[in-house]
């Protein structure tokens, strides 16, 4: 990981709830650039489908681009697991999980604030706040979700 930017246990990655929301990603890969969606997206990173997932451990910047007002984001994500296309299924689309990379505290505080509002665009008020409350009360050890399995190296 780079020098400076923040990190995050698996467990609290996995605590943090997601809303389903399909938004544009683009981001480059060598000299190619290409344009995926996301299936979902969380305070800590976010799940991009796509067939030809960048490889487990690529650190990259891309940006997340909104039908409302709010324009784009651009941010900074590690890849941490891949779903190749030959091990897709229904539920787990080809692509790749990617964890948010920040800068410092405020970077962090305004990807989480963001990921607030989408919530509560996504699923009501009622609904958001009630994820976001149980997302802030800790998960008894060893009831988190089991990552999908990793992109043989």
């Amino acid at each position: 990981m780079s020098e400076g930017l923040s990190d995050q246990s698996a467990s609290d990655r996995r605590a943090a709830d997601r809303a389903s929301i399909t938004l544009r990603v683009d981001y480059k890969r060598l000299n190619t650039f290409f344009a995926d969606y996301t299936k979902n997206i969380s305070k800590g990173g976010t799940f991009i489908r796509t067939t030809k997932p960048l490889d487990v451990g690529t650190e990259f910047v891309f940006v997340l681009s909104f039908p409302s007002a709010e324009g784009q984001l651009k941010l900074r994500g590690e890849v941490m697991w891949v779903v190749p296309e030959e091990a897709a299924k229904e539920e787990h689309p080809p692509g790749m999980g990617i964890r948010f990379l920040f800068e410092d505290d405020a970077a962090r505080t305004k990807v989480h604030d963001f990921v607030k509002r989408l919530m509560t665009d996504a699923l009501g008020p009622h609904i958001a706040s009630r994820l976001i409350a149980e997302a802030a009360t800790p998960k008894p050890s060893g009831t988190e979700d089991p990552p999908p399995t990793r992109r043989p190296e």
